[in-house]
């Protein structure tokens, strides 16, 4: 499946010296899965995590889901020694934290080869750098790291990310350009729906693909979230057939709930039509 064409509604991180954790992960219904290594591992663990995730990925059971490896970054003693075996771990794709460059990638790529990178979207110079970022050749997606980027920027919480948001949309707008999936970051407060379902809702609005997760508590939240609603759904098969109506009546446009119905409509709602239609294929 293209990577443009499969959801991403739900990534959650699982900490990759878990054995029981990485097991539960086999039957979650996640649309990818972060396999970490960086901030979810012990720096007693972090060697050892290595070998157990290999272990995990080689058993296999993880289905259509998308695989990554969060490895630490080459600042730390470990990012090397991480991106070497993940280059012979059986995953979809390799992020690296911290991306503040083109050649942090560069560098990530001398070592891991032919497998697709993403990057974790967390420092003031990232986003300065966000479109340079993006077009990097081995690039497939963006991972916004919210909870390093307000730390750095010294913000305060707040409920409508506002401090957030030029980081959030420099970075949307990077990816779009560049045709890469992008996920937002993650909402801390794992055992309050409400708030979650406001984020996602907030972030789906903006454009981005799906929600990073830290508990299974709140997958289904996200993927309700980033999937299209059945309103969605009704309208856009409205959509396409008052325009094929109206194409062969010979006219450009119709007109749907007294609201014109252009090309640029009719090509959003066949993007609805198919990221069910993925998501439905992904589920089954």
């Amino acid at each position: 499946m293209d990577i443009r064409s499969r959801p991403f509604r739900s990534v959650l991180y699982i900490p990759g010296s878990k054995p029981r954790a990485l097991d539960k992960a086999r039957g979650l219904p996640v649309d990818a899965v972060i396999f970490d290594l960086e901030d979810a591992v012990s720096i007693a663990e972090k060697v050892s995590a290595r070998e157990t995730l290999a272990q995990e990925l080689q058993q296999g059971g993880y289905g259509n889901r998308m695989r990554i490896v969060r490895i630490n970054g080459f600042d730390t003693e470990w990012g090397v020694a991480d991106a070497k075996a993940v280059a012979q771990m059986d995953c979809d794709a390799v992020l690296l934290p911290k991306v503040s460059s083109q050649a942090d990638l560069d560098s990530l790529a001398e070592i891991t080869g032919d497998l697709p990178i993403w990057a974790m979207m967390e420092t003031p110079r990232g986003m300065l750098n966000a479109a340079e970022i993006a077009a990097h050749p081995k690039l497939q997606g963006m991972v916004m790291g919210t909870n390093d980027l307000a730390k750095e920027l010294q913000t305060r919480f707040r409920a409508d990310r506002l401090p957030l948001m030029a980081g959030l949309s420099v970075c949307l707008l990077a990816a779009k350009a560049e045709g890469l999936v992008i996920v937002d970051g993650v909402y801390n407060a794992f055992k309050d729906a409400e708030g979650l379902a406001e984020e996602c809702n907030q972030g789906r609005d903006m454009g981005f693909d799906g929600k990073t997760l830290i508990h299974p508590a709140q997958v289904d939240v996200a993927n309700t979230a980033f999937a299209p609603s059945d309103a969605e759904m009704e309208l856009a098969s409205r959509q396409i057939a008052a325009f094929e109506e109206a194409e062969a009546a010979g006219q450009g446009v119709a007109v749907v709930d007294g609201k014109i119905v252009e090309n640029l409509h009719v090509a959003t709602a066949r993007e609805i039509i198919a990221k069910a239609d993925a998501i439905a294929a992904v589920s089954a």
